[in-house]
């Protein structure tokens, strides 16, 4: 099993700058990818970023050029630099480790206890 441990939210104003990190412990195996969600209120969760471990990334539309994703595969960390923020941003994000692995191929995704980040006034 994988613990995941996200810190960083908070409240901000539009325009303003959060950094959420993300670090995952009690591994046995290798983590292929790890990512933010979101979930806005009264909304499914939602793809941010995603990020595998030869820094492939990927964005949501609607932060790209905002949000920048980043790795520590040694450590198993990942951090979101979350720019430019607006008051759609604000969601509980949630931390993300997924792992492929075997053979047959199976996934593994393991998840944080999120972090709420409120974007107001």
């Amino acid at each position: 099993q994988v613990q995941l441990v996200e810190s960083g939210g908070g409240s901000v104003q539009p325009g303003g700058s959060l950094r959420l990190s993300c670090a995952a412990s009690g591994r046995r195996f290798s983590i292929n990818a790890m990512g933010w969600y979101r979930q806005p209120p009264g909304k499914q969760r939602e793809l941010v970023a995603t990020i595998t471990s030869g820094a492939s990334t990927n964005y949501a539309d609607s932060v790209k050029g905002r949000f920048t994703i980043s790795r520590d595969n040694a450590k198993n960390t990942v951090a979101l630099q979350m720019n430019s923020l607006k008051p759609e941003d604000t969601a509980v994000y949630y931390c993300n480790a997924h792992l492929v692995m075997g053979l047959p191929v199976q996934t593994y995704d393991y998840w944080g206890q999120g972090t709420q980040v409120t974007v107001s006034s």
